[in-house]
């Protein structure tokens, strides 16, 4: 990415983002209450990922599982995630299903944590799991959507996903960021690849924060 390339790239995501959290302030509050009247815990969950060059930032969202609810892995160590989870509050079912949940993560744009294109930021232990080349997904900030977002989103193997992200690195251009936000509103209106099916699952610890 060339120098007046990530100006402008940061530019868009600033004012993008304070548009985004300008217009929907009523939704945040709403939500943010409603969650509260659904289940016992904080509405908000803060959860350790992996950023550019992977250094660690606290990711937000709203929060969509009942406090306690165990980190469950599929084989291959991406995050397990399907319709019927019963990890998943009632709110939280419908936040997911409508990417909702999804909105604060416009405040971590704004921080500078990610950007609003880019790889979905990974848990940092699934560093482990990536191929020497997959590594390359790490030289950007992480998006709240991209490429693979626009292609399947979690209804494809994480393999393709991280395939699609170095693609997106690849090929970078502004006028891909914005072919990719664009092509971002339709899949989320008609709620497309936001579950995956998976019987194939395994425990194990995770870095949480609330």
């Amino acid at each position: 990415m060339k120098p007046y390339q990530r100006i402008i790239k940061r530019l868009m995501d600033v004012f993008l983002s304070l548009l985004i959290i300008g217009l929907f302030s009523p939704l945040f509050f709403l939500i943010f209450l409603i969650i509260r009247l659904d289940s016992k815990g904080p509405a908000i969950f803060r959860q350790v990922r992996a950023g550019k060059n992977g250094r660690p930032f606290i990711c937000y969202k709203f929060r969509t599982m009942y406090v306690g609810a165990p980190d469950i892995r599929n084989p291959d160590g991406s995050t397990f995630n399907a319709e019927d989870d019963p990890r998943v509050t009632r709110v939280g079912r419908f936040l997911r299903k409508t990417s909702l949940d999804e909105l604060p993560q416009f405040i971590n744009v704004l921080k500078g944590d990610m950007s609003l294109v880019g790889p979905r930021p990974d848990l940092i232990d699934q560093i482990q799991y990536y191929k020497e080349e997959e590594k390359r997904r790490l030289s950007v900030k992480p998006g709240i959507t991209g490429l693979a977002q626009i292609s399947g989103r979690n209804s494809i193997p994480w393999e393709q996903r991280k395939y699609l992200d170095l693609e997106y690195i690849k090929n970078y251009s502004l006028w891909l960021d914005i072919s990719i936000l664009l092509r971002t509103i339709p899949c989320v209106i008609m709620q497309r690849g936001v579950f995956a099916q998976s019987k194939n699952v395994r425990k194990c610890d995770e870095n949480v924060r609330y």
